[in-house]
């Protein structure tokens, strides 16, 4: 895993590489928000056809997987009815 590989060691990157190891391996059932993921990856890709485009406003989409990694992951919203 390339967190071992780079020494980094933190719930919110492993929270996040699992998220993305579903995605990647289609296994949306294990990981629920692996499924999201994958829809907005489908998404950029629609919307964007060069690759360095992609890449750009893909960083901002992990930068917000890992904020909810780490600081949203019990967040809920239950509206009141």
């Amino acid at each position: 895993m390339i967190l071992d590989r780079f020494e980094l060691q933190n719930a919110a990157l492993t929270r996040m590489a699992r998220v993305i190891r579903a995605a990647d391996t289609n296994q949306m059932e294990t990981i629920p928000q692996a499924a999201g993921l994958v829809a907005l990856s489908i998404g950029l890709s629609k919307q964007y056809r060069k690759d360095n485009t992609q890449l750009s406003a893909g960083m901002t989409l992990y930068d917000m997987v890992y904020l909810w990694a780490r600081d949203g992951v019990n967040e809920t919203h239950d509206w009141p009815r």
